[in-house]
């Protein structure tokens, strides 16, 4: 569904990118910048109890994920360090956004929330490792209901909203987004399984 609205994002996106490279700046170095920023918002404003104000800023950093594929399209076809550095940083924003909240929920007594927070970072994790080892192994591994994109905007407008005082929102999106990462995990598994039954054994490393 969000794949849909990226060609959008990516002409609002475009003249700040041109900017930016005309100034020097690289798309590594803002992919960096969007991380710090991320993880520096996820661990001050969560932990403290400020949802709100904590998920307008990391959905501002967040976008850089979207501005360092815009200047990379600009700058050329993309490199495979750019493309190492984009994922392994993904997985580290997740980690200070999913920590800030458990660090929330363990100190305002959510013992529950706490773990669910947790088992959302941990399904988050495996389903990003499962595409990229099936694409290691030469199979294809483009589908999940709970991609990334979507785990994000689950998670920030229920912070978000639970940060106004919305009730039950925040309990309501963790859980949704724990059962639709635990779907997603077992939906990889399964399609890379039926390529790999059908395909000749080959050794491997």
């Amino acid at each position: 569904m969000l794949k849909l609205l990226r060609p959008v994002v990516t002409r609002v996106l475009t003249p700040l990118g041109r900017a930016l490279i005309r100034r020097g700046i690289s798309p590594d170095m803002v992919t960096a910048a969007g991380t710090l920023g991320t993880v520096a918002a996820a661990l001050f404003f969560y932990p403290r109890g400020e949802l709100f104000p904590g998920s307008l800023v990391i959905t501002f950093f967040v976008l850089a994920d979207l501005l360092d594929g815009v200047m990379a399209r600009m700058t050329g076809p993309g490199s495979v360090w750019g493309a190492f550095l984009d994922s392994t940083l993904d997985r580290v924003g997740d980690a200070g956004i999913f920590s800030g909240l458990v660090m929330w929920f363990v100190v305002s007594g959510q013992r529950t929330l706490a773990g669910v927070a947790l088992f959302c970072l941990v399904a988050g994790a495996v389903v990003s490792y499962v595409k990229a080892r099936a694409e290691g192994l030469g199979l294809s591994c483009d589908v999940g209901l709970a991609e990334r994109p979507e785990r994000l905007v689950m998670v920030l407008v229920s912070a978000g909203l639970g940060g106004l005082g919305v009730p039950y929102i925040l309990a309501a999106g963790l859980w949704l987004l724990a059962a639709a990462s635990a779907f997603t995990v077992v939906q990889r598994l399964l399609h890379v399984r039926r390529q790999a039954v059908s395909t000749s054994p080959r050794p491997l490393r």
